[in-house]
């Protein structure tokens, strides 16, 4: 510190005793010996000092120093040494680390970085003289230009992406110092790649073009894939801002073949035996790599990508086997927890529609005694209740990706459930697992289950008329019950949680919809309309209550639209009946609305995979919201239509005089809209040939333009030949002038020729326009036609509501007169 003292004491010069210079007056004075002085030597020890002081003192460097700073960048680029102070300099202001010897300065802000990188890309020209110091070879040059538009980056993301996309070859010097021989240069590069990449779509395409992913795999080779250190994870970070929902990139990489170059670092070679992994093998830095590695994975096979980019890519990533080394991976012990949920979760995505993959994960083995299949196992974690929440999530999510659009899978799942399908007690199932799991005391081993049960049956009616014939033994020896009654019994039980009763809930309604022999057998269970009556009959306040109540609502209104009225006393009418009476329709359908404005519907809406911070947030799921979303305003006006009797309001319900009012109305109407559809098809076809008219008419236009030029062109040629016809006579050349006579004759009669075509065209451009104008004509006659038939139908509209109004009027009199003609009647009778 005492020579730093001493330093600026030189460049500033002595101070009187007893008087200490502030901190803002230091540095004006080298601020004013940076602008005035003329000797390089000068400004060269004033940047120095300038440099140091910006570490402690940085509001005060920063507000009067930026203007010298930028303009020693602009003058005194060919001294290397004064130019890396000033970037040092500019570096150290504008970054958003605190500084250690600034921590006791009260008046430095938490974004006074971000402040200062506003001020100084106010003038886009100074972005672009620092990023013409990247073409500087001298290290302390680069490096800290690299450094100071990694800060800039990192404070105005959005603004610096767009400063640089206009900067001429701007990304392409970027790219370039991936190839520097110096690891600091190249590494820093990186960083500033990464902050580059960031939501930049146009971006992200010009770094993938400039063979960044060549560039990428070499460093990572070299480094030593997943075992190397924190530039390997670099590396993998920046190829992940490039594939993330970026479609031309992800579709760039497959065609690269660099999917194949990306499946041997899958394959764990620090041991000869893989499933026999020591712990001490997974070091911190090796976790992190293979977690970015997964995720680049995943960027590729996402639901959200375009289907077409996912399938291309599932295909490939079984081809290359890295499917196969993913699944050692989760069959191998020793390996960490989160790297374990990853890559379930990779494995999930990879195998999600795609049936090739599907059936190669069925078909692996986990190396126990004896050997099961590794979705049992997965299984097996799922409904235990001392595994990681995360881990049982993934595990979800792989089952779930496994029967996705999988009908032999959900079928091989169902018929581990039947009777018939019991043939070894001694091994467990798929169907035996989910059973326990269903039945358990642990509440979350309920709601998995229910939800995994609900996934084999989603768009599959077959499995669902399937699945009721599953029996359940009971205690007792009794009658062995249902599937879908157990289910049922369960959620009336009071000592069944509230996540056990809404995974029920889940499955019961992908269950019954669409599936009328479901509905049937829920209505023929004892209890359960009665439930789900007092359930929309309560009035809890609990937020979780109301989320219960529409799901019991929505499944009631399943009950009615899934409904073939085969039971008695059990048909549409008469639980919409139930519903009015009991309950009330605008009730009913405030219920049925209370999913959809729960905080879990909008969270489990965004994407199939899982996502849960803590136990509570697992109630809907993703298939379940689809199916509500697509039923709810069905199943509303479906109940909404029936009146206080149960009769469905339809033309029905109206006298037969009324009926046949309407009906001749509705006759004309439909006439009319005939008449309509008429005349619109054919407006549209007086619009199609104006349109070919109008085509036409330009062609010959532009022929015509085309001639004219032509012959502009010929009598140019003619007036010339004409000129030189006397002088080569005055010459002599007689046998010239001939020659010079046909010339001429051919150019006359190829000028009539044209003048003629010119006359044709003229003439066929004014038919075409008569035409044009007769169809135009027409199209007005029928579009004045078409709104008088319009204005028509709306008098009839009108005239029928006059009508319907006055029977409804009229009919109560009607019904008077009647009956006061029917006593005068039996009055004259009783007189005679």
């Amino acid at each position: 510190m005492e020579f730093l003292k001493s330093g600026i004491k030189t460049v500033l010069g002595g101070t009187e005793p007893g008087q200490q210079p502030s901190a803002a007056e230091t540095v004006e004075k080298l601020v004013d010996r940076v602008f005035s002085s003329t000797l390089l030597e000068d400004r060269r020890d004033a940047c120095r000092a300038l440099k140091a002081l910006s570490r402690k003192y940085r509001i005060e460097v920063g507000a009067q120093g930026m203007p010298p700073l930028v303009q020693v960048l602009q003058n005194d680029g060919q001294d290397a040494e004064i130019i890396s102070y000033a970037l040092d300099t500019l570096c150290n202001i504008v970054t958003s680390e605190e500084f250690d010897e600034e921590a006791d300065n009260p008046a430095v802000s938490v974004n006074v970085g971000e402040q200062f990188t506003e001020m100084f890309i106010k003038s886009p020209e100074h972005v672009t003289l620092v990023m013409g110091y990247l073409d500087e070879y001298d290290f302390r040059v680069r490096r800290a230009a690299i450094q100071l538009i990694t800060s800039l980056i990192a404070n105005k993301t959005r603004e610096l992406q767009e400063l640089i996309l206009v900067s001429p070859m701007g990304v392409s010097k970027l790219m370039d110092l991936l190839t520097d021989s110096r690891e600091v240069i190249r590494n820093d590069v990186l960083l500033l790649l990464i902050e580059l990449t960031k939501g930049n779509s146009n971006i992200q395409k010009i770094v993938a073009f400039e063979n960044a992913f060549d560039r990428l795999f070499d460093i990572v080779r070299e480094e030593g894939c997943s075992d190397g250190g924190i530039v390997v994870e670099d590396c993998l970070i920046l190829l992940l801002n490039l594939l993330k929902n970026n479609s031309s990139n992800q579709q760039f990489f497959k065609e690269g073949s660099y999917i194949q170059r990306l499946a041997p670092m899958f394959i764990l070679s620090n041991s000869s035996n893989s499933n026999d992994l020591d712990d001490s093998a997974w070091t911190p830095q090796k976790v992190s790599n293979f977690h970015c590695l997964l995720q680049v994975v995943r960027a590729l096979v996402t639901p959200s990508n375009q289907q077409q980019v996912v399938s291309a890519c599932q295909r490939v990533m079984q081809k290359s086997q890295l499917l196969q080394a993913l699944c050692e991976i989760l069959m191998s012990s020793g390996v960490p927890a989160d790297i374990l949920t990853e890559t379930i979760n990779a494995v999930a995505e990879v195998v999600r529609g795609d049936r090739e993959n599907q059936d190669e994960l069925s078909r692996v083995l986990a190396p126990s005694q004896p050997p099961r299949p590794a979705i049992v196992v997965l299984l097996m974690s799922m409904i235990n209740e001392k595994q990681l929440l995360a881990l049982r999530c993934a595990v979800l999510y792989c089952f779930e990706c496994f029967v996705y659009r999988n009908s032999d899978g959900q079928r091989a799942v169902v018929q581990t459930l039947l009777p018939s399908s019991a043939t070894d007690v001694s091994s467990l199932s798929t169907g035996q697992l989910l059973c326990t799991g269903l039945f358990s005391t642990d509440t979350l081993a309920n709601w998995f289950s229910a939800v995994a049960i609900m996934h084999t049956l989603v768009e599959n009616v077959a499995q669902k008329e399937e699945l009721l014939r599953v029996l359940l033994a009971t205690p007792g020896g009794q009658r062995p019950i249902t599937l879908l009654e157990q289910c049922t019994n369960l959620m009336q039980q009071e000592r069944y949680r509230l996540q056990s009763k809404v995974g029920l809930l889940m499955l019961l309604s992908v269950w019954l919809a669409h599936c009328p022999g479901a509905v049937k057998a829920l209505l023929e269970t004892q209890g359960t309309m009665a439930y789900l009556t007092a359930q929309l009959c309560a009035n809890e306040h609990d937020e979780r209550e109301y989320l219960v109540q529409g799901m019991c609502a929505f499944l009631m209104g399943l009950c009615i639209q899934f409904n073939d009225n085969s039971l008695p006393n059990q048909r549409r009418e008469d639980i919409s009946q139930l519903i009015i009476k009991r309950i009330g329709q605008e009730t009913f359908c405030n219920k049925l609305n209370e999913v959809s404005r729960h905080e879990a519907y909008s969270r489990a809406c965004k994407q199939a995979q899982i996502r849960a911070k803590g136990a509570s947030e697992l109630l809907l799921d993703y298939e379940y919201c689809k199916l509500y979303k697509g039923l709810e305003a069905l199943i509303a006006k479906l109940v909404s239509g029936f009146d206080v009797d149960g009769i469905e309001l339809t033309e029905l319900t109206l006298s037969s005089e009324a009926s046949a009012l309407v009906a001749q109305y509705k006759g004309i109407i439909r006439g009319m809209d005939g008449q309509i559809q008429t005349l619109q098809q054919s407006s549209k076809e007086l619009e199609q040939q104006n349109n070919e008219l109008k085509q036409q008419l330009e062609q010959e236009q532009s022929l015509k333009s085309q001639l004219a030029d032509q012959n502009t062109l010929l009598k140019a040629q003619l007036t010339a030949q004409q000129q030189q016809q006397p002088e080569a006579q005055v010459n002599g050349a007689g046998a010239g002038g001939g020659a010079g006579d046909e010339e001429l004759n051919a150019a006359r009669y190829q000028a009539n020729m044209y003048f003629a075509e010119n006359i044709r065209l003229t003439k066929e451009l004014e038919t075409l326009r008569q035409q044009l104008a007769a169809e135009k004509q027409r199209a007005d006659a029928a579009n004045e036609s078409l709104l008088a038939t319009q204005k028509d139908q709306e008098d009839l509209l009108e005239l029928l509501a006059d009508q319907e109004a006055k029977l409804a009027r009229y009919e109560p009199q009607t019904t008077q007169t009647h009956i006061e003609m029917t006593n005068e009647a039996s009055e004259a009778a009783n007189n005679r």
